[in-house]
């Protein structure tokens, strides 16, 4: 994609991909700090340098192996901050083995999700609503780009729950850590960040609706040239747009992109295809957000149920019936959904939505078992075996599968 950019001379051009400015700010992640420099390289990084593990990202498969086969070191503890590690991700059979086999699991929610179900303790995290929150910039456009915002906490959190700033830097303190993290001091930290803009927490608080700092859009920052009239370029060992890496190269890649049949697929793996005909993808839907919210009668009773989109011609090959529910089925494992038609999706083709697990009190509507593969969950489709060479990811929109009718309505059985 950012060859296309390239390509079509819209990279940080107006009207195009645009690397708006930012306004000056001091980084409190702890990154700089020399405990941090000294950490050991992220798990996964030996297999695939270029991938997530660089920037200190670990994949959940490359976690999961660290915890059950202790490579390539053992993992014994985590703490986890919201995330829904089991429903957004593949394998989550396995993923609740590591977790179960952790020593030590906290587990930071606002809800008792699957994961967080699996934790030691879990800590009660204030809404977005309960707390305070710096914001410089808002990535839409250059003016947004200018606004500064310490959203102020409409009402308090209810018992003991905290926000999760509060959880981490009382954790450094307990930990002895304090001097690192402003002696537990909130504010302390938001003053530091706040430092290079020239505005203070003070002058936050008196405007809740936030203040600018004037920002101006420079285009096409690579071709700016220096004292010697050599332009800037790009953070890349040539300064150019490399349609050919050397550094893929030297990784063992190939140096430009192609195209690679996906290793489960009808041309990859016809003996599958056999048994399992079609290919399942899967899109967000759009009233929800990832995991959440599904527990809203205001907007669960708009999608009471997840859906596979099915082509009709497909559908009626299989005897399904519109909304009728249906078992899908991969070389991975399975889940359950209802059948929505769609004249416009390729007959081989099937649609799926990943996320789904919670129930609705209010419509009457049962939690599914999200390790059941007559469940509703998604992500028990896919074959994690199958990664990306590069980033390690599985992939969430190319397996095979068959879809076959298995209930008229909620609950019965054919």
């Amino acid at each position: 994609m950012a060859m296309l950019y390239a390509l079509t001379g819209s990279f940080d051009a107006a009207g195009g991909n645009v690397l708006l400015p930012t306004v000056p700010a001091a980084s409190i992640s702890g990154e700089t700090l020399l405990a941090a420099k000294r950490l050991a390289p992220a798990i996964g990084v030996g297999e695939r340098p270029l991938g997530p593990a660089r920037w200190g990202h670990v994949s959940p498969r490359d976690f999961y192996r660290a915890v059950l086969e202790d490579a390539p070191y053992p993992v014994r503890g985590l703490i986890g901050f919201g995330s829904n590690l089991l429903l957004a991700h593949g394998d989550p059979l396995r993923g609740r083995a590591a977790l179960a086999a952790l020593d030590f699991y906290a587990h930071a929610d606002m809800f008792m999700t699957p994961t967080a179900a699996l934790a030691d303790i879990v800590l009660p995290v204030a809404s977005c609503f309960e707390r305070e929150a710096l914001k410089i910039g808002f990535e839409i456009s250059a003016e947004a780009q200018s606004h500064i915002q310490l959203r102020q906490a409409v009402v308090a959190p209810p018992g003991e729950a905290r926000s999760d700033t509060d959880i981490v830097l009382g954790l450094a303190a307990h930990l002895g850590l304090g001097e690192h993290f402003w002696n537990g001091d909130v504010d302390a930290a938001y003053r530091q960040q706040l430092g290079p803009s020239g505005i203070t927490l003070e002058q936050l608080w008196a405007q809740p609706g936030g203040l600018r700092k004037p920002l101006t859009t420079q285009h096409a920052k690579h071709a700016v040239r220096d004292d010697k009239g050599r332009p800037r370029g790009f953070p890349t060992p040539s300064r150019k747009v490399e349609f050919w890496s050397e550094t893929f190269l030297d990784h063992g890649y190939a140096a430009m992109p192609d195209f690679v049949e996906p290793s489960i697929g009808p041309i990859a793996r016809p003996d599958l295809a056999a048994a399992f005909p079609l290919i399942l993808t899967c899109a967000k839907p759009s009233l929800f957000c990832q995991t959440q919210h599904r527990a809203l009668p205001g907007l669960r009773k708009r999608a009471l149920d997840p859906e596979i989109e099915i082509n009709p011609a497909t559908a009626s090959a299989r005897g399904i019936g519109n909304g009728d529910w249906v078992d899908v089925r991969t070389p991975a494992g399975g889940m359950r959904a209802r059948a929505r038609f769609s004249e416009k999706l390729d007959p081989h083709v099937v649609v799926g939505e990943h996320g789904w697990w919670q129930g609705c009190d209010e419509l009457g509507i049962a939690e599914s078992n999200p390790f059941d593969a007559t469940g509703t969950n998604f992500n028990l489709t896919v074959d994690v075996t199958a990664r990306d060479p590069v980033s390690g990811t599985p992939s969430h929109r190319s397996n095979l599968c068959e879809v076959r009718r298995t209930r008229t309505s909620r609950g019965e059985e054919l």
